[in-house]
């Protein structure tokens, strides 16, 4: 290991990862591109600015950062136990117990566990799992666990043009999910009578003809002009790649609906298998210096966080997505889970910057932003994020030309040790801002 041979992290470090297929080895964050965004003084640059506003605070005791699962069970399994959260005493989602380390540990989820596969309904059952264990658990929110959520709550809920494109629009995604629901819950128990007819499914499921006509006048209140009209425009293509998704899938529009009244079932009252998942879920969650979201920030929640901390954000959150489901995923809170800073998406400032800085916040670790070659480290707006999807599932992988079966974690030391561990990087990268390159002068 080199010149951190000695730092505090570094046995414990090497017992974690002794025996599974994460690196043992660890070596300084490279600072080229492919890790650190633009490079090295972008970073630096953010440093000196957070240094402005006094030292690092840590966690009091280590913290593992897992995102982006995706429906791959084994894949979020050999995370854990690759970072010694965990011990596996089988094959199963369910086999496995914690470790000493992984009572010790705060554990992180940085979201998106649903969708891509190859099982929800495992991936769930390995989460609920670790819960029993007693873990201390967070779970973050991703754009993926919310549009399933948005989808069934809309299609579940009043007529309305401002939801009845919403299951076509966040569906598609999720019917790999509802074929899973069919086949476990609904199959074996046959459809309830009280389901329409075929005709009458499909007609509910989709957006009446006069939607388009209907819809700008009351999302004005939401949404830009803009974005209005790509919302308008892209809905004929999530069209026809929702019916293509559901023919790929064997079902029929009535086994559809069917699954996604099971799926409110489960998901949405009480009482439903995993009713839990949505309870537990945050938006948001720090950890001294270090803010964990699964996707980024703009002014309004900067100004958000400075007023009423992360417990008012997590309350609004609580709050939004009970009420208006278009409401909800469109507004800022539902932001943390969505934004990539493009040009379309609400805006993060230095201003907002500033005001994050002055409550003592100097990184954002995040998920949302899959990488190929582990995490990565950079400024974005000048605030200092660490990038944690690292393309764990299956589905994805395969896809971008990544080979196995993905495993990996960030791990936040008391220290101001941060290891970002990969199986697609040969080694553990570490970063501290008190040491060199990064120390800021």
């Amino acid at each position: 290991m080199g010149e951190i041979a000695q730092t505090s992290f570094s046995p414990m470090f090497a017992a974690l990862a002794t025996g599974s297929n994460l690196p043992i080895a660890c070596e300084p964050w490279p600072t080229d591109a492919a890790h650190s965004g633009a490079g090295v003084q972008p970073v630096i640059e953010s440093l000196k600015s957070t240094g402005r506003h006094g030292a690092w605070h840590w966690p009091d005791r280590p913290l593992v950062f897992v995102s982006d699962p995706h429906a791959d069970a084994e894949s979020f399994l050999r995370s854990l136990s690759g970072a010694g959260v965990i011990q596996r005493h089988g094959a199963g989602a369910t086999a496995f117990s914690l470790t000493g380390f992984g009572h010790a540990c705060r554990i992180v989820i940085g979201g998106d566990c649903l969708d891509k596969g190859p099982s929800n309904l495992d991936m769930l059952d390995a989460l609920a799992a670790l819960i029993a264990t007693g873990a201390d658990l967070h779970l973050i929110a991703g754009n993926h666990d919310l549009r399933m959520r948005v989808a069934i709550q809309a299609l579940g809920g009043p007529r309305s043009p401002l939801t009845d494109h919403l299951f076509v629009r966040m569906g598609r995604k999720i019917v790999p999910l509802l074929r899973e629901v069919f086949d476990r819950y609904v199959a074996p128990r046959g459809i309830s009578a009280r389901i329409p007819d075929e005709a009458a499914c499909r007609d509910r499921i989709f957006p009446p003809e006069d939607w388009p006509d209907r819809f700008p006048a009351l999302a004005a209140a939401h949404l830009s002009r803009e974005a209005i009209a790509r919302e308008v425009s892209r809905l004929e293509r999530k069209r026809e790649a929702f019916d293509a998704e559901v023919a790929r899938t064997g079902l029929s529009m009535r086994d559809l609906f069917a699954a996604t009244r099971v799926c409110h079932q489960l998901f949405l009252e009480p009482g439903g298998d995993y009713a839990w998942f949505y309870r537990a879920m945050e938006v948001i969650c720090r950890c001294g210096s270090l803010l964990f979201v699964h996707a980024g920030l703009d002014d309004s929640v900067c100004a958000l966080l400075a007023h009423g901390g992360t417990e008012e954000v997590n309350r609004r959150f609580r709050n939004e997505a009970a009420r208006d489901p278009f409401a909800f995923y469109t507004g800022a809170v539902a932001n943390l889970a969505r934004t990539k800073y493009r040009t379309t998406d609400p805006r993060l400032t230095h201003e907002g910057v500033a005001r994050l800085h002055a409550t003592g916040v100097k990184m954002v670790v995040q998920g949302h932003v899959n990488n190929h070659a582990g995490q990565r480290l950079l400024a974005k707006h000048g605030l200092l994020h660490l990038e944690g999807d690292i393309t764990l599932d299956r589905v994805s992988r395969q896809r971008e030309g990544l080979h196995g079966i993905g495993a990996g974690a960030t791990l936040v030391f008391p220290s101001g040790d941060i290891l970002g561990l990969s199986t697609d990087y040969p080694r553990a990268k570490h970063f501290n801002p008190a040491q060199q390159p990064w120390k800021a002068e």
